[in-house]
């Protein structure tokens, strides 16, 4: 069955400290959230054969901190990633799994990341101890199929928040 991890960017500077929201990098505390989080996926044995990440600064850097620990993988970053709809991550998705994917690594923001995370851990019955919106560098693992293009969530395998710890 098909994999999803989907995850929001780390912890960025303000906006203010920054030329442009997208060119926005991560904070110390945004970098060791990111190790903590790839740390949670190698602890859970959760893997990625695919990442799909939005293109902004603070989602590439996020990325790399998650690659430096889960490998080098081949990885789409298309502008229609940026500050995606919950929809349009997933018609990201689904043609990631079309193409042969088996399992994909979703880095990207809020609302649209935390959207898609709430709606696919109501389809697993799996929502009741997520938090309202979506943190920086929280993530969720899911065992997802497709009907019809949509992303049908069966089980939630892995969830790490790193306001929790």
């Amino acid at each position: 069955m098909p994999l999803l991890i989907a995850m929001r960017h780390a912890k960025a500077v303000d906006r203010m400290m920054a030329e442009d929201d997208f060119d926005r990098g991560l904070t110390e505390r945004g970098v060791a959230d990111a190790d903590r989080a790839a740390e949670a996926l190698n602890r859970a044995g959760v893997t990625a054969t695919h990442a799909l990440v939005s293109p902004a600064r603070r989602t590439r850097e996020t990325w790399k901190r998650l690659s430096a620990r889960l490998g080098e993988l081949p990885v789409t970053d298309p502008m229609a990633l940026y500050h995606a709809s919950p929809e349009m991550l997933e018609r990201a998705v689904a043609e990631q799994l079309d193409q042969g994917a088996e399992a994909i690594m979703l880095v990207g923001h809020n609302p649209g990341i935390g959207a898609l995370v709430h709606m696919l851990a109501g389809q697993a019955e799996a929502a009741s101890d997520l938090p309202y919106g979506w943190p920086t560098s929280a993530l969720a693992a899911f065992d997802v199929a497709l009907d019809d293009k949509r992303l049908i969530a069966n089980r939630r395998r892995l969830y790490f928040n790193p306001k929790e710890f």
